[in-house]
């Protein structure tokens, strides 16, 4: 492709995601549902070319690292450690609640075992990169209830350190050998990752604080990167492993990275939430629309619960809770990579989960946004409601 036509390609998506930016800034909400409804209408409008396509893919995994890493810049390595001895019941009620819905649909539509089991991965994940912008934007992230949304996003890639691993070799037929060891490659490099990142993490933010804001930058991106490279090829998340880059700097370095990272972080991140709308092929939209849409209502509302119970445990207020269960709603990369897996078993899996994901990552954003107009109608309700 010639150079000029990738530019002008890029350029008319990047334009089009300032102009809904922009949109979203005056209406007082969260950019991500107008990024997605941004990929939809140029995915319908004009075809990409391989060379933007392949640009934009890319650029969207960059998006997922970045918005993970500066999210565990936020957070102390004890505060982690505490969060999640806290909120590990509600890491189970999380499992309960939100895989058994995906495994339960794919039995009533016909899917093989297997397949449920994926559909039950892509209904339990919520997406970490999507909520981490929620709180960005949103300016929540020193919120009380941020904490408990952090906690179950953890749990979940802890659960998908097992999970991923095992559904992979049952879908290419490994032995019950196989499967062990890759489980044992997973989890073992998860747990090493973290013991690092909670044990020494004040030798690399040494090492990391140099005076060159260039060099900062450069440095943080490029261990960003590795780390996460590093995690994907070991069957790991690569947003958990930069998210523990996050976890490991602390003090006067974090501070630096993050506002050094931050321009490139806005950008990808745009770049990935357009993706999800590109990827989603109109013409399989009409007969997956229903039960994606019935799967997205139901898995809204357990979502919900594990948020809402998680911040009330935790002592916070009504409207921090409605904050925390609308908030973990959205699914979103994971949820796509695990109905890609399961393509070759049920092709209808992949429209499902797109739909499916595009669906509660627009209610999740937008619900949250306006916690100060629907809280008070909860409570109204609630008073309302007789004694049993």
């Amino acid at each position: 492709m010639p150079l000029g036509q990738l530019f002008l390609e890029l350029g008319a998506v990047i334009l089009a995601l300032a102009l809904v930016g922009r949109a979203a800034g005056r209406l007082g909400i969260t950019p991500i549902p107008l990024y997605l409804l941004a990929g939809i209408g140029l995915g319908a409008l004009f075809h990409l070319g391989d060379a933007p396509e392949e640009f934009i893919h890319t650029g969207a995994e960059i998006g997922a690292v970045l918005l993970l890493f500066t999210l565990g810049l936020e957070y102390t390595s004890q505060e982690l450690r505490d969060n999640l001895q806290t909120h590990r019941r509600m890491g189970l009620l999380d499992l309960a609640l939100n895989f058994t819905p995906g495994v339960v649909a794919g039995v009533l539509l016909g899917f093989t075992p297997l397949a449920s089991v994926l559909l039950g991965g892509v209904t339990y994940l919520t997406s970490s990169g999507i909520a981490s912008k929620i709180l960005a934007d949103l300016g929540r992230l020193g919120n009380r209830e941020t904490p408990v949304i952090l906690a179950v996003c953890v749990l979940e890639d802890v659960v998908m350190a097992a999970y991923l691993p095992v559904v992979a070799a049952l879908l290419i037929g490994g032995t019950l050998v196989a499967i062990g060891v890759n489980l044992m490659v997973a989890l073992g490099a998860f747990a090493l990752a973290f013991f690092l990142a909670l044990k020494y993490g004040h030798v690399l933010s040494r090492f990391m604080n140099v005076e060159s804001d260039e060099a900062l930058l450069l440095g943080v991106l490029g261990l960003v990167l590795l780390v996460a490279g590093i995690a994907d090829l070991l069957k790991v998340s690569a947003a958990i492993g930069a998210f523990l880059v996050g976890i490991a700097l602390s003090g006067e370095v974090a501070d630096r990275a993050r506002h050094q990272v931050e321009p490139l972080r806005n950008l990808f991140a745009a770049v990935f939430f357009v993706f999800f709308g590109l990827q989603l092929n109109l013409s399989s939209v009409p007969g997956v629309l229903l039960p994606a849409t019935l799967l997205a209502l139901v898995t809204s509302v357990t979502k919900f619960i594990v948020g809402w119970r998680g911040a009330a445990r935790a002592g916070v207020q009504a409207r921090g809770r409605f904050r925390a269960g609308t908030t973990l709603i959205p699914r979103g990369e994971f949820s796509i990579l695990i109905a890609g897996l399961g393509l070759g078993i049920a092709p209808s899996l992949g429209p499902l989960a797109a739909v499916y994901v595009l669906l509660t990552a627009m209610i999740g954003p937008v619900l949250t946004r306006f916690d100060a107009q629907l809280v008070p109608l909860l409570d109204r309700k609630k008073q309302a409601t007789p004694a049993g």
